[in-house]
Parts: C-alpha cells; structure tokens; sequence
C-alpha cells in the first residue's frame, strides 16, 4: 500500500553549520547535566474489490479476577471459559477489563473514591499475567477505561501501561499523556484500516486527575464525560473519533457507561452515542451496569449500550454473552447474539443450549424497546473466518494498518507540558516547532502511535521518513516527547526512546545542540549507541557497539546500518548520518542546515 501525504508550504530555509562528518553536535557527554491546527489529509491509494470481504468483531464486557477468580492468571493453561471459542472465532474481539495491572497492589497507593458511597467503595487488581490469559481466549484488545482501571493511583497505572508494552495484547483508554489515553489502537483486518477507542463515562467516584486526562495531568484515563472547562473529557474524545474517522474505514468505540443495575439506556448514555455517532462512530458499544441493554442502529452508527458481565467474581447477574458483528465496507451487515450464563460462583459464562439460547436471544432482543435504537439487522449464519483464511491477510501482507500521520502547530495545551522548552533562552522559538505524529511498528509486530516535535520546516520530511521505515516494517521501541523524561537525554536513551526537539547544549560547550534547533533525530538509542571517548550511551547498547553496520550485514531487529531503509530514508531529505562520525553516533541523524 501506498500512503501519500497532501502537504503545503513544506520548504526549508537555512543557512549552513559544522563540516560534514565534523564531530557531533547530538548528545550530550557523560559529564553533562540534563538539562489553529493544521492536518495533513492523508491519501490511501489501493485497488478496491468488486466485493469488500466481510469481517467479524466480537464484544464482551466486563472482565476481571477477585474472589474465588484472583488467582486463576496463575494457571497457564486458564481461558475466560468456554465462550472463549465464540471470541476467538472472530476476525477481533475485545473485552473490559475492569482492574489495575500490578504485581504489588500497595494499599497506601490506592486512589481516593471520595465521591463515592463508603459502602460501595471497591479496589480491584490483577497480575500481568492476566493479559496473557485474556489473549488466550482470543481476545485481541482490552479497554481499560473504567471505574477501576486507575485503582492503584500513579504508580499502579504505571504498571499498568508497563505490562501493556511487555504483554501479547494491546490497551485502550489509558496513556502516560491525555494524547496517548484518547489515541486509538489502529489495526487492519482484511484490507480495512480499524480504529478502536476507548472511554469511561461512568459516575466519578474521585476528583483526582487520573481519571479523566488532560493536558499536562500525566497519566490518566480516557473519559467521555462533561468535564467542565477543562479540554479532556467528551470534547477530547469526540475530536479524536473524528480524526480517525476521516483516515479509517471503521471506527469503534468501547464505552464505560450507565447506570448500574438499569437494563435501560439513560438520558446521557444516549446524548453521548448521538454525538459519537456524529462525529463518526461506526460502532459504539459498552459495559458497566452489570445487566445487559439493548442494542440497535442510531443513524448510521450501530450501538450497544450494554454487554454485561463477562468474566465476574460471582453470578448474581447471570445473564451474559458475546455480541458478535459483521461488517463490510464500513457497514453493520449482520448481529448474532450468542447468550451464556454466569454460574452462581461466578467465572465465565457458558453458552446456552437451544430452545434457552432463543429464548434468551428474544428477551436481548426485546430490551431495545427502552432505547432510542432501530432494530439492526439482524443475525447470520456463519460469517467468521478464520486469521489463517489468505483473504485476512490482503493488502499488506499482514494485520497492520495504513500508515497514517498528522503535522499540527504547537497549542497551548502541548506547550505547556512541554517543560524542556524555555522560550527564553532557546533558540527555536515555539511558533516555529510542529507536532508530527506517526504511525510505526514496535518490537511487538504491532502498530503504534507515535508523537515528535521538530522544526516545522522539515515536519513533512520526517513524516515521509518514518512512512518508509513504516512500509519496511523497521522496528521501533517508543516515540514520546523528551518532555516524558524531564528533558534528560540519557533517560531518554535508556528507556531506548526514539526523539527529536530537546532544547539543550552540546556537551562541556555553549553550543547548541542540532536538537535545540528541531532538525535532528534519534532512533532506537540502546540498538543504536553514541560511542564517546570509548563509553557506550546508553550504557544497555553496549552489545550492539562493535556490529558490523556495513551494507548486507546481517543485523538484529531495530539496528541501522548502511543502505537500509532508515539510511536510505534520511538520505532521501539530504540528512546526515551520525554513524559517520569519529565518534559515530549511530541513532542520530540531522539535518546539513539550520533553519
């Protein structure tokens, strides 16, 4: 696939500094201190069948591991139960896993609820090896936007996102940034392009900042309720729908919403599907008031307002299910409600047998009458095909989707979290800087968001580049802002972060850094080490220090060396390579010129 991007204005002015193959004016040295938006439309050029192939989602709800069920992630071998098939069966599916992610729950770090009744005040965690069970029951994505996601504070979610890197399936909902928490995770299923986001619109049970992100709160969770004045909440979540729904061919949303104990929709459950649906939804689907709702078509937007439980400490809501949808060219073509029931000492459920499984179906059914849903469209019969079918595969070659890249102007929300930037001494002043963001492939296999902040004279150079190592599937650990790191390059590095703006000297001088203009970058630091005066930064790249980079060595994954694509990319925008340096600097490249 080829992904081009319309672009304006994209020249570059400078004048020339340093010799060619000078010393570096990257890194630091060892003995250094750490110091109106405007979108790119992105055109996707590909053939286009006489028939789009049909794919399948599958949908659970809540999820999670107490009781008699907490240390079932312990057991290798354990599955959500036997409807695990009807998730597995499907080209994705995707649950609410409605807990913390630690290995040391600490009971001092535990959120305040004070919003909500002392009697009903709960704190739920699991292990990370709850992912991998989860994973195994063929789920391909969790929600963690809910009541219980940021149980165990800062710290736990910390955990939370570190399990979500290392583990076998992807997290929505949550983020280090309110960016990140709002982003959707972008997959392709059969030639379509998928956006899937994530939100919490249930009661508040506390005012802390982790449960609804903002600019400059760190992490925190997605919400999709009124949030005052603040620029996080519906408005967040609406703007980020929209954007994937101008570059994506299906847009999903998984929301935490209603009114515990009510199989009815309320008032507010169906104002926020409305302006979803709006914005471009094509799916909005849902958990949290522990009993099923009722699920329909609202305009052009299919909506479930409630899954249910799924995986639950106990049955006292027994009634369950999967809702599986198929969907062609962006369209809900077919419903198939498969029913279960939750046994009295709760687990997953298990499906239920003829004349109760039509029974349950009607009474599903029966529950949109108190919705403001027209009836879908009905069930089929079997549509799934499996991830081994060659037609899964079409396209690219695999599951990954279209790469997608944005270029905005720094706002006020941006800027103020970007601490490494003091306007009055750097020497790039921040009207002059863009955001870039880009879709890459990390060790994972698996697609991810990425976010630079460069001079806004090379932003489209770089989307470009990253578009090439995108298309060649080049590895990438991370990509946040240096601001993450407190402006620190060397924890930058040892988190084997790929960066570019960070506005600081060059080191033992009182010359800038090609950094503290916006026209370098660095890419995979551990894989791609700056050697100074014998010393290997970081010091976690040492292995990779002495590999042979020369073209056609055979090197591991994330590692650049000559004539690959990462060399031939910058090459390509007339930037420089650090691996040529005395001192070579492999993760680096920059521009010949400053702006």
């Amino acid at each position: 696939m080829v992904t081009s991007c319309l672009l304006a204005g994209a020249g570059m002015s400078a004048t020339s500094y340093g010799p060619a193959g000078g010393a570096p004016t990257g890194h630091p040295g060892p003995t250094d201190a750490p110091d109106p938006i405007r979108a790119i439309g992105l055109q996707t050029l590909t053939g286009s069948p006489d028939e789009a192939p049909t794919l399948t989602l599958a949908f659970a709800g809540d999820v999670h591991f107490a009781g008699r069920q907490a240390n079932l992630p312990d057991d290798p071998a354990a599955t959500l139960g036997p409807m695990s098939a009807t998730l597995a069966a499907a080209d994705l599916a995707m649950v609410n896993l409605e807990s913390a992610i630690t290995d040391d729950p600490d009971p001092d770090a535990r959120t305040r609820k004070e919003l909500e009744d002392p009697d009903n005040r709960y704190w739920f965690a699991t292990a990370p090896s709850a992912l991998d069970l989860v994973a195994r029951s063929g789920v391909d994505v969790v929600s963690m936007a809910n009541n219980h996601g940021a149980d165990y504070g800062v710290d736990g979610l910390g955990d939370t996102l570190a399990a979500a890197e290392s583990g076998p399936i992807p997290i929505v909902g949550v983020g280090r940034t309110d960016r990140d928490a709002y982003a959707p995770y972008r997959t392709r299923v059969k030639g379509a392009d998928i956006a899937i986001h994530a939100a919490d619109a249930s009661p508040r049970e506390s005012a802390d900042a982790i449960w609804a992100a903002v600019p400059g709160s760190g992490p925190g969770l997605a919400s999709a309720r009124d949030e005052g004045a603040t620029a996080g909440g519906l408005r967040a979540l609406t703007a980020a729908v929209r954007t994937s729904a101008a570059t994506d061919d299906l847009v999903v949303v998984y929301l935490h919403w209603g009114e515990e104990g009510n199989a009815c929709a309320t008032p507010d459950q169906q104002r926020i599907a409305e302006i979803l649906a709006d914005a471009g939804a094509d799916i909005v689907v849902g958990s949290h008031a522990h009993t099923l709702l009722g699920a329909g078509i609202l305009g052009p937007t299919y909506v479930s307002y409630g899954l249910g439980n799924f995986f639950w400490y106990h049955g006292g809501q027994p009634d369950s299910g999967v809702l599986t949808l198929s969907v062609q060219d962006g369209e809900v073509v077919a419903e198939d409600w498969t029913p279960g029931t939750i046994a009295a000492e709760g687990g997953g459920p298990t499906p239920l047998p003829g004349a109760e499984a039509d029974t349950a179906v009607r009474r599903w059914e029966e529950l949109r009458g108190c919705t403001d849903l027209a009836p879908g469209p009905g069930p089929t019969s079997a549509v799934t095909e499996r991830a081994d079918d060659p037609a899964r595969r079409e396209g690219e070659g695999d599951s990954l989707p279209s790469y997608a890249a944005s270029i905005q102007e720094i706002g006020p929300d941006l800027a103020a979290t970007m601490t490494a930037h003091d306007p009055a001494r750097c020497p790039v002043a921040i009207g002059d800087l863009s955001q870039v963001e880009v879709t890459y492939v990390g060790f994972d296999g698996r697609a991810h968001r990425g976010e630079l902040v460069v001079h806004a004279d090379v932003a489209a150079d770089v989307v470009d580049v990253f578009a090439a190592l995108y298309e060649e599937r080049f590895p990438i650990e991370r990509m946040r802002l240096i601001d993450e790191y407190a402006g620190d390059d060397f924890a930058s590095m040892a988190a084997n972060n790929t960066s570019a703006y960070n506005c600081r000297h060059v080191a033992g001088t009182t010359t800038w850094s090609t950094h503290a203009y916006a026209v370098a970058i660095d890419i995979n630091p551990v894989q791609n080490p700056y050697v100074l005066d014998g010393q290997v930064l970081p010091p976690g790249g040492e292995s990779y220090a002495t590999l042979d980079r020369s073209a056609g060595a055979d090197v591991p994954p994330g590692v650049i060396r000559d004539g690959d694509v990462a060399r031939r990319a910058f090459e390509q925008i007339g930037w420089e390579w650090g691996g040529d340096y005395t001192e070579p600097d492999y993760q680096h490249f920059n521009a010949p010129d400053l702006p």
